[in-house]
């Protein structure tokens, strides 16, 4: 049988027990009692020394664990710091481009509120602008300034801003190639972007029929396709066409008719424009020219302004149009067909604009 400091070690080695300094003690007084004062001494020495470096090694052996779980907090801490601090740019990004955007819409109401003052001023002084009615041809909308048309000028430059934003947006969504979801919800704001503009030119058009048609707050460029005020749908529709494919059978079908019915439409149209021109030409000249009779030359103005209030009519029912074939489009294509369509047509008036910036900056030949 062996000795119990024999089996003491054999429990250490095997690490059943560990015990502590205190059981060492008692373990050694029964080991001088039963064995040899050299060998219950060694015994001990050794027991405590290997205790001892065994205490140390587990302390080493915590430390690293004890270590990594305090620097977990400090991990979380940082992810958790450099959220906040983004969130934060975020925000503070966002009050200054609406600080900008209010600063904006501020200085646009000063300027029409300026003008709107300037236009009582005159009015009060009962005189025109170029000092007679004959020397303001130069300006746009028959000498005076009306507010009406300033108003929708300014209103047109936002909104042509905003449209240059809602085009950089499509493209980088389409370019992300994002889910459907996403890009129905930027075509229906571009669908809403394009009612608005409807709705400001029928409130300019009550304002000055005139100017609306003649296209003055168009580019150059523009003007040469302009038909009644804006854009002839039809001919939209085959710009667009071949930015759309590919396109089912049904869809091609739906498109061809879309553009035969808008044709129709517009051809009724103007049709009923020209009628408008004769009836007005007749009416101008059914008195004899050269009469200076001041009663008939009067009526004649008279009747001349009732059929101009059709006018206004025209251009409603030519918005509605274009606003009605570009609904029927976006029922037609499928959602990322809509906004690549959407992004075409805003290509295209942004490329109509900048010939026109080109075609001004041109050099000119000396004379």
């Amino acid at each position: 049988m062996s000795s119990p400091s024999t089996q003491f070690a054999t429990l250490r080695r095997m690490g059943v027990y560990e015990p502590n300094h205190h059981q060492i003690g008692m373990w050694g007084e029964s080991f001088r009692c039963d064995s040899t004062p050299h060998t219950g001494e060694s015994t001990i020495v050794e027991a405590d020394m290997k205790l001892d470096n065994r205490s140390e090694n587990a302390s080493h052996g915590m430390l690293g664990p004890m270590e990594t779980f305090d620097q977990e907090p400090n991990k979380i801490s940082d992810k958790v710091l450099r959220r906040l601090a983004q969130n934060r740019e975020a925000a503070r990004k966002s009050r200054l481009r609406k600080k900008a955007y209010v600063q904006q819409l501020e200085s646009s109401r000063m300027k029409l509120a300026q003008i709107e003052q300037e236009l009582e001023r005159t009015r009060q002084q009962g005189a025109f602008l170029g000092g007679y009615v004959g020397d303001s041809s130069h300006l746009p909308f028959g000498g005076t300034v009306n507010s009406g048309v300033v108003a929708f000028e300014l209103e047109f430059g936002h909104w042509v801003e905003e449209q240059n934003r809602q085009i950089r947006e499509l493209r980088s969504a389409l370019q992300a190639h994002v889910s459907d979801f996403e890009l129905r919800i930027l075509v229906e704001s571009g669908m809403s972007h394009y009612d608005d503009l409807f709705r400001m030119k029928t409130i300019a058009a009550k304002s000055d029929v005139f100017f609306l048609i003649s296209g003055m707050w168009r580019t150059a460029a523009e003007r040469c396709f302009l038909w009644i005020g804006g854009f002839r749908p039809s001919e939209v529709l085959k710009v667009l066409s071949p930015r759309l494919e590919p396109l089912t059978e049904k869809q091609v079908m739906d498109v061809c008719n879309l553009q035969q019915s808008s044709q129709q439409a517009e051809d009724a149209l103007s049709q009923g424009m020209e009628k408008l021109q004769q009836t007005l030409a007749e009416t101008l000249t059914s008195e004899p020219l050269g009469i200076s009779d001041v009663a008939n030359y009067m009526g004649q103005m008279t009747k001349a302004m009732g059929k101009l209030e059709a006018l206004a009519s025209f251009v409603n029912q030519a918005d509605h149009l274009r606003q009605q074939t570009m609904q029927q489009m976006y029922l037609i294509l499928t959602p990322r067909q809509a906004a690549r369509g959407l992004l075409a047509l805003g290509d295209y008036f942004q490329r109509l604009r900048a010939l026109s910036s080109l075609w001004a900056a041109r050099p000119h030949e000396p004379a």
